[in-house]
């Protein structure tokens, strides 16, 4: 069986996360609702997602999710490359998010995971 991680992450411009907190769900950017699920990213498919989906953008946010409050509503499927990406077929609720903050990088350029929530 594949590892799969219990959390995943979500980045989303600073408009998407003032409303994902007043709210106190998501239901997607353009791309999800267009999709039909949310998309996610493991901690090794951060970095990557960020420098290929959201190049050139600023003042993003990341959320950590925990997968397993999901339950059911999160599926694994192929997608860059070949690898296992979580999608959310459902709105995401806040109460999931774990950790949040701006989307800040290390000297290495790699995406620094999030520590508040």
């Amino acid at each position: 069986m594949t590892y799969r991680p219990a959390i995943a992450y979500k980045v989303l411009t600073a408009e998407q996360w003032a409303s994902f907190e007043t709210a106190g769900s998501f239901t997607g950017a353009p791309i999800d609702l267009a999709d039909g699920y949310i998309h996610l990213s493991t901690h090794a498919q951060l970095t990557e997602t960020v420098d290929k989906h959201f190049a050139g953008q600023h003042d993003l946010w990341v959320a950590a999710v925990d997968l397993e409050a999901l339950g059911d509503a999160v599926t694994w499927e192929e997608s860059r490359g070949g690898q296992l990406f979580p999608h959310i077929y459902a709105a995401l609720p806040l109460s999931v998010v774990v950790a949040y903050g701006p989307l800040v990088r290390d000297d290495a350029g790699q995406v620094r995971l999030p520590v508040r929530g």
